[in-house]
């Protein structure tokens, strides 16, 4: 089944899915949002459910990788997926810029956004907008213990997609 959400500029944006790895932070944001408005979501995290705070909850639908590695996470959810959006405060760290690299290699569009930018809603919409049909939509980025509030100002971000 997919689901769309209208942006505020009267132009559609198809998001059949959002995939993430979990983690704190920007993942779980993602994931929440997904959740909250009955979105499909899932993804990979790594084996164990590991996380910065323990174990990813249950109530995330993600597979476990065959490794604990955040590595291969991160690889499987940016195959997995049409696009990926980095949620950060810049400088991008060490996680991030695996992304990147991994989007890169793979040949999958990205869009990395300063969280905490005045921008980066805008940025976002003209990244979804770009696309012609629905999409399965990696979210990535800082973790909280590295950048307080992004899970917030993520959630906002998203909510400002919402009519």
């Amino acid at each position: 089944m997919s689901s769309s959400i209208s942006s505020n500029s009267n132009s559609i944006t198809c998001i059949s899915k959002i995939v993430s790895g979990g983690q704190t932070g920007a993942d779980r944001a993602g994931l929440d949002f997904a959740i909250a408005h009955n979105l499909p979501h899932g993804g990979f995290c790594p084996k164990g459910r590991k996380s910065e705070d323990g174990i990813v909850p249950e109530i995330y639908q993600l597979k476990e990788t065959l490794s604990d590695s955040y590595t291969e996470r991160t690889r499987l959810n940016v195959k997995k997926s049409n696009a990926t959006v980095i949620f950060s405060q810049m400088p991008l760290g060490k996680g991030s810029k695996l992304t990147v690299k991994n989007c890169e290699q793979q040949q999958k569009r990205y869009c990395i956004l300063d969280t905490f930018s005045p921008l980066a809603v805008s940025k976002l919409k003209d990244f979804l907008n770009s696309f012609q049909h629905p999409i399965v939509l990696n979210v990535a980025g800082s973790r909280e213990s590295n950048c307080t509030g992004i899970s917030q100002k993520v959630q906002a971000i998203f909510c400002s997609l919402v009519i």
